[in-house]
């Protein structure tokens, strides 16, 4: 099989990957994040239609003219809003569409515009949609990138163990997609790139089975129960928020909760529990989740996640130090209250300055 043949069964495995992938996100036999994955179920499958040209080449053997496929031009423009919608619905499950967001379709309509006149022999628009195509693929990157980014903070307000929540997957694919695309415009203009077309394959072939993987296995980001989903997301995502400005409640107030927080935290060690969440620990201090993470974020300083993961810490570094003991770096991370030993060593050397391996040598 020389090059040629293995770029076009690459080439079929991404196709049929991708629109087998799209098909299970929209099923969700789960049931989990349901809106995040139908809204990314159909990006998966406008995704695969990047490659529709090369699948009808395989079949036909004739090649495809740019502006031939028209309807299909069209949607093609719309995957990277989807990407968008599925990153905004599992960032907040709770987002509903409103009249303003019509603002979404300004891009696709001027792209429309653009192939409607080219289609008419104004090929002077043509450079036009490839300059409103890469516009709105690089504003909707950035976009859903900065969306993630502001989710992996928002999570550490309420989660003691964000390792499964914190869409790292998305975010890691997203640079991946925007590198192996820089490289694809840069041998475009500077070199041939049919000779590119292989390897570009063979990259976007790993990265959606890395999607696949990820995607089919993202666990409920938030709670099921509506109140408590409504209460954590409107949860400010940083001390610095006006929600911490402004007084939620009286100083004594504060300093009874705090002193209350501290007690639990000390006698009855719930953080000992890797799923520690604020709504577990509010209902354990009979406060709501706004009161306990206004306290936690005033009367300490710190988000929700530093706060429990530092008591964590404490508590491994006395599992380290005892030499009598026969657990392993894993068998103390898990009773700690880590979920995993990479979160366990992450977080013991942000507190620390050193590795849970380093600190017991």
């Amino acid at each position: 099989m020389n090059t040629l043949e293995f770029n076009s069964f690459i080439v079929i495995l991404i196709y049929g990957s991708l629109v087998l992938l799209s098909l299970l996100n929209i099923a969700n036999p789960l049931k989990v994040n349901r809106k995040a994955n139908f809204w990314f179920g159909i990006f998966l499958f406008l995704w695969s239609t990047f490659w529709l040209d090369e699948i009808l080449f395989l079949i036909t053997g004739a090649p495809i003219e740019f502006h031939s496929l028209f309807p299909v031009r069209i949607v093609q423009y719309l995957t990277p809003i989807f990407f968008y919608f599925s990153v905004l619905f599992y960032t907040n499950p709770s987002f509903r569409f409103k009249i303003t967001d019509l603002k979404f379709l300004l891009l696709p309509a001027a792209f429309v515009i653009c192939l409607v006149l080219v289609r008419l022999g104004y090929t002077s628009f043509e450079f036009l949609s490839i300059i409103l195509i890469l516009v709105q693929a690089l504003f909707y990157t950035l976009l859903s990138y900065i969306t993630i980014r502001k989710h992996q903070r928002k999570i550490q307000q309420f989660s003691s163990n964000t390792e499964g929540i914190n869409l790292n997957w998305l975010e890691y694919i997203i640079l991946v997609i925007l590198a192996v695309n820089i490289i694809y415009v840069v041998y475009n203009l500077f070199y041939d790139p049919k000779s590119l077309n292989f390897f570009i394959n063979a990259v976007f072939l790993l990265v959606i089975y890395c999607v696949g993987y990820y995607s089919l296995k993202q666990k409920e980001i938030y709670p099921l129960e509506e109140k408590q989903r409504e209460e954590l997301i409107s949860i400010q995502d940083d001390s610095d928020s006006e929600e911490v400005k402004r007084k939620l409640i009286s100083d004594e107030e504060l300093k009874r909760i705090k002193t209350h927080l501290e007690n639990i935290m000390e006698n009855r060690k719930p953080y000992l529990d890797s799923e520690l969440n604020l709504i577990k620990l509010a209902e354990m201090l009979s406060v709501s989740n706004h009161h306990l993470s206004y306290v936690i974020n005033t009367g300490f300083q710190k988000n929700f996640f530093q706060y429990v993961n530092e008591f964590r810490v404490e508590y491994a570094k006395l599992l380290l130090k005892d030499s009598g003991s026969k657990l392993s770096i894993l068998g103390i991370a898990y009773e700690s209250g880590f979920n995993s030993k990479t979160s366990f060593n992450t977080t013991f050397k942000k507190v620390t300055g050193q590795t849970p391996s380093e600190f017991k040598k």
